[in-house]
């Protein structure tokens, strides 16, 4: 069964509600009446009922709820919790109901408070208005240090990872992150893997280096937060510093690394900084013909994801699933 099936039966088996604040743009409007269609979670449209009914046209949307903050009867408790999360910070009562106008920050509330089990957003905002709300009202989950994000690459045809499918972290959101950073990028990623895929984690520190095959401190970087990891997450299949080949093909990992439990078997592969992961992920997806899934988010407190502005309707629906199986 290929990932995003698998991910729409798991959606439909325990239905969660998902909040869409970007009712402005048709491939919004679109997503939220295939999701209804299919069963995939219940969708909550913030906006102007009249406006979304319009732009919907002869789309089914008679299932989502449309929830306007400017007549909401809730949105004065919602912006005196804002208000509350965010007063050390300069935040005041009337900039907080100005805020709360906002439909991402809306919607961000909607999770907060418990009327929503996950937000999608970005398909006509940048990553950063997605991201921030989420900070601010959210926040990250207890013990993580940040949010970051990873891509679900299903390779076809491959007999490397779980299957032809791994986990490519972080590719989208954190530059550089120091020692401290990328271990609990590897540690989250472990976890989403298991949580999305189904499958033990088994995970590699990449570097351009094997076991101390080279040295330089862009490798010292790799092998501290590999001994982090090891600490904070003793039970987790994880080892580095590694390099690609070693990671993921048998053979050159007992040749380079004999004796290491993860290198030729790695499913979640953490790259050092954001240049090698974008670029990586990318020749995956285009020379290997893989399917990537993301930029998903991971650390925040509760589930929120980040579109690509160039996503389709049909992008925004997968994405939503993917909220949803994190919000069980």
């Amino acid at each position: 069964m290929d990932f995003l099936k698998s991910i729409s039966e798991r959606a439909k088996s325990d239905m969660k509600t998902i909040v869409l604040p970007e009712t402005e743009d048709i491939r919004t409007i679109k997503a939220a009446a295939m999701v209804q269609e299919q069963g995939l979670a219940n969708i909550v449209l913030v906006g102007d009922e009249a406006k979304v009914k319009e732009l919907a046209g002869d789309l089914d949307i008679s299932k989502c709820r449309i929830v306007n903050p400017a007549t909401y009867e809730k949105t004065a408790d919602y912006a005196n919790a804002f208000y509350e999360l965010r007063k050390s910070k300069g935040m005041t009562p009337e900039k907080a109901q100005e805020t709360m106008q906002d439909y991402v920050y809306f919607a961000t509330m909607m999770v907060k408070m418990g009327e929503a089990d996950g937000m999608v957003s970005g398909a006509c905002h940048s990553t950063a208005n997605t991201v921030r709300p989420a900070l601010q009202i959210l926040k990250t989950k207890p013990g993580t240090s940040m949010v970051s994000s990873f891509f679900i690459m299903c390779v076809p045809n491959c007999e490397f990872g779980h299957e032809g499918t791994f986990a490519f972290s972080d590719c989208g959101l954190v530059e550089n992150p120091d020692d401290q950073g990328l271990a609990d990028i590897a540690i989250e990623s472990a976890a989403s893997f298991r949580q999305l895929v189904g499958a033990e984690p088994i995970v590699s520190m990449m570097s351009y280096s094997t076991y101390g095959s080279a040295h330089s401190e862009l490798i010292e970087k790799v092998v501290r937060a590999t001994a982090i990891a090891k600490e904070k997450a003793p039970s987790l299949l994880l080892d580095g510093e590694l390099q690609a080949d070693a990671s993921i093909v048998p053979s050159v990992g007992q040749s380079k690394a004999p004796g290491s439990p993860v290198a030729g078997h790695a499913n979640v592969l953490v790259f050092p900084d954001l240049n090698a992961g974008n670029i990586g992920y990318k020749l995956v997806q285009r020379l290997a013909k893989a399917e990537a899934y993301g930029p998903i988010l991971q650390g925040i407190a509760r589930p929120v994801n980040d579109l690509s502005r160039g996503c389709s309707a049909e992008d925004i629906v997968g994405v939503v699933a993917i909220t949803a199986v994190q919000a069980q």
